[in-house]
C-alpha cells in the first residue's frame, strides 16, 4: 500500500485521537486513494518506473505521471536512444524525440523514468487532512431510517463531499491528457 499523502500526526492533533487510532489511519490512506485517483497519478516520489508508450507520429510524446525529475533509459523497437541526441525531455512529461518524430506504432517506446513528489506540497497535504477529518467523523453506512414515513439516510457515501479548496488542488495537480469525455 502507498503511503498516505500527509502525516497521521497532524491529523491526529486536530481530532484530538491517537496517531496510531486505526480508524485515522484508514480515513488519512482512503482520503489519500481519493486525491490520487482524482489527479490520476501517484503523486509520490516513484523511482525506477517502468514505461511503454505508443508512438503518435509526432515529435513529443507523453510519459504516464508527472513531475518528471529524471529519465534514465529511453529505448525504441528496443533500440537504446541517447537523451541530448535522440530525445529530450521536460519535468512537465513530455518526451521529445530530437530531428525527427516518433512513429506511429503501438508500444513501440520504452524506458526507465523517475517521478512525483518528495516531499508532498503542502496544499496536498492540507486537502488530504480535512478530507480525512471530514471520513474520520462519520460513520459509513445508514445514519438515519424512519420506518413509517419510508425514510433513510446515508453516511460516508451522501454526506462526505469536497471542498473548493480540494477541487483546486485537484485541478492543479491532475494530469490532463485530453483523454476525458
Amino acid at each position: 500500500m502507498a503511503e498516505p499523502l500527509a502525516d497521521p500526526a497532524e491529523l491526529a492533533a486536530s481530532l484530538g485521537a491517537a496517531a496510531d487510532d486505526p480508524k485515522l489511519l484508514w480515513a488519512l490512506n482512503a482520503a489519500s486513494r481519493r486525491f490520487r485517483g482524482a489527479v490520476r497519478h501517484p503523486v509520490s516520489l516513484v523511482t525506477g518506473d517502468a514505461f511503454t508508450l505508443d508512438g503518435n507520429g509526432t515529435e513529443s510524446v507523453l510519459l504516464p505521471a508527472a513531475p518528471v525529475l529524471a529519465v534514465t533509459s529511453v529505448t525504441l523497437d528496443g533500440t537504446d536512444l541517447v537523451v541530448g541526441t535522440d530525445y529530450s525531455w521536460s519535468a512537465d512529461g513530455f518526451l521529445r524525440r530530437l530531428n525527427g518524430c516518433w512513429p506511429d506504432r503501438l508500444r513501440c517506446i520504452s524506458g526507465v523514468y523517475d517521478h512525483g513528489y518528495e516531499p508532498i506540497p503542502e496544499d496536498i497535504q492540507e486537502v488530504v487532512i480535512d478530507q480525512a477529518r471530514a471520513m474520520f467523523r462519520i460513520d459509513p453506512g445508514v445514519q438515519t431510517k424512519t420506518v413509517g414515513g419510508q425514510s433513510v439516510t446515508f453516511g460516508v457515501q451522501a454526506a462526505i463531499g469536497v471542498t473548493s479548496q480540494w477541487t483546486a488542488a485537484v485541478e492543479r495537480y491532475q494530469l490532463n491528457r485530453g483523454d476525458r469525455p
